[in-house]
């Protein structure tokens, strides 16, 4: 069973930056892991996304080159840098894992943790 545990969220100004960790215990053949975000009174969307085996890294258009996803030395932890915030970041941030190779949907993702908060105020 994979369990992710996420933390680093909390309020920072616009322009400030966050960084975000998973924590997973996981088994070997878990193909992908992302994080996901959903705001209040919307769906839960894309944020980024990296192959576990390879590093390969993909991000929604809102977060390029302002957020990084990458993999700890432990090779159970990812983390998701975020700078030059701005307001509409502003959600519950997720952690996910999962064995497709289809990156972007929440369906194709198997376990979730609990999320963190994140708000950036103006």
């Amino acid at each position: 069973q994979v369990q992710l545990v996420e933390s680093g969220g909390g309020s920072v100004q616009a322009g400030g930056s966050l960084r975000l960790s998973c924590a997973a215990s996981f088994i070997s053949d878990v193909y992908i892991m992302g994080w996901f975000r959903r705001a209040p009174g919307k769906e839960r969307e894309f944020v980024a996304a990296i192959t576990w085996r390879t590093g390969s890294t993909s991000y929604a258009d809102s977060v390029k080159g302002r957020f990084t996803i990458s993999r700890g030395n432990a090779k159970n932890t990812i983390f998701l840098q975020m700078n030059s915030l701005k307001p509409e970041d502003t959600a519950v941030y997720y952690c996910a894992a999962g064995y497709s190779r289809n990156y972007d949907a929440p369906a194709n993702y198997n376990y979730w943790g609990q999320g963190t908060q994140v708000t950036v105020s103006s």
